[in-house]
């Protein structure tokens, strides 16, 4: 069941590759709440890895691109805020 987010006005893409252990936590934490967000592999698809390196300036990953409905972007790096940003934004809040 997928997890209704508190705004759901914003698009979210994950800039990942699937070795990455930090990437794979975020994926694992996803899934596990039933959030489902467009995945763009750095590794395997240079255009992904180029859409990261000019719009949030680090080819580092996990990355979370965030649009809001005024088309603002937001680039948000490292497992754990990432995590933490989604947690806070679902409806049903913190964990269990």
């Amino acid at each position: 069941m997928e997890r209704e987010l508190a705004n759901p006005a914003q698009r979210y893409v994950l800039y990942q590759y699937p070795e990455c252990p930090f990437c794979a936590r975020v994926r694992t934490f996803l899934a596990e709440r039933g959030i489902d967000l467009p995945l763009r592999d750095t590794l395997r698809d240079p255009t992904a890895f180029r859409e990261l390196l000019r719009g949030g300036g680090r080819a580092t990953v996990p990355c979370l691109r965030i649009e809001n409905s005024e088309g603002e972007v937001r680039w948000l790096y490292e497992s754990a805020d990432i995590i933490d940003y989604f947690r806070l934004r679902t409806a049903s809040g913190a964990e269990r």
